[in-house]
């Protein structure tokens, strides 16, 4: 039921997991400020299930997931939410610029952090999504047809190992 944990001086001391959450809640109430603020200033309503969720996406800095991984990820939640819940968000969340949405082609949707312009890489063997680097980005030129505009261009380069 102990765990050690080291402090600065390098002592190991024995504590609960109480003492874990203790610890974490102190610094908590910042990262939940944050998290509320991200979400009212794009006009979100910062619901308990909505603050879990955004906790869950935007705790890790910029990242890619599915619906189905963020449901499992959020299974040790307090009153964790349903995956139809989890899909309503995150489509609220792109709705309103909080998150990038990536569909492949085989149906699943992925979601982004890092919402502005960038290509991603896709390994089909692992089924992972990761940003491409800037030092391979392609320089893509496109002349849209007469009376549009580009509002985007999205590149997977999807990967298999040989």
């Amino acid at each position: 039921m102990y765990q050690n944990y080291v402090y600065r001086c390098g002592q190991t001391r024995p504590h609960t997991s109480a003492t874990l959450m203790q610890t974490r809640a102190a610094h908590q109430p910042v990262a939940d400020l944050l998290v509320r603020r991200k979400l009212e200033a794009a006009g979100v309503r910062p619901t308990r299930q909505r603050l879990d969720l955004a906790r869950a996406i935007f705790g890790s800095g910029d990242r890619h997931f599915t619906a189905e991984t963020l449901y499992h990820e959020t299974r040790t939640i307090y009153l964790a939410p349903a995956l139809g819940t989890i899909y309503n968000t995150l489509s609220e969340f792109a709705r309103l610029g909080l998150l990038r949405e990536i569909a492949l082609y085989d149906a699943k949707v992925w979601y982004d952090t890092k919402t502005g312009p960038h290509f991603h890489f896709y390994f089909e063997d692992t089924d992972e999504l990761s940003d491409m680097p800037d030092h391979q980005l392609p320089e893509i030129e496109i002349t849209p047809p007469e009376g549009t505009r580009v509002a985007a261009i999205d590149v997977i380069v999807r990967l298999k190992k040989v």
